[in-house]
């Protein structure tokens, strides 16, 4: 749940203040894990943010109907504006999308490191007792 978290804030467009946010989260609840939030971070990078904007901008004009701003009747203000709420309306489905995404295949993994970890654990410990009955 922690990097469901940290993804879904880290696509946010929070300039930067989604990291504080973290801080805040780890110092109010005990359950999440610093490495996992943070783990959000490295996957989100800068070289990959610009990319999540445009489909976030993309996804927005989809789903509000509207094109790119292009015509000669519109003023700047106008034009801003329904840039901002395609980029907000846009970013907040791709969050919660990615955030979702990034559960399910953390959880899988979680799920099959343990399932290894316990085989191993399980025939070294099976080895261990056979080496108590060896000459």
């Amino acid at each position: 749940m922690s990097f469901a978290i940290g993804i879904f804030i880290t696509a946010l467009p929070t300039g930067g203040v989604g990291v504080g946010l973290f801080f805040v989260f780890i110092s109010l609840w005990s359950w999440i894990s610093k490495p996992a939030i943070f783990a959000a971070v490295v996957v989100l990078n800068p070289v990959v943010k610009p990319a999540v904007y445009l489909a976030s901008f993309q996804v927005g004009a989809l789903l509000l109907g509207t094109n790119p701003v292009r015509s000669h009747d519109v003023t700047m203000t106008e034009s801003a504006r329904i840039g901002i709420q395609q980029l907000l309306l846009g970013n907040a489905i791709l969050a919660v999308g990615l955030s979702a995404v990034g559960y399910v295949i953390v959880l899988y993994l979680t799920q099959l490191y343990r399932q290894r970890s316990n085989r191993n654990h399980e025939f070294s410990l099976e080895s261990d007792i056979r080496g108590l009955f060896r000459r």
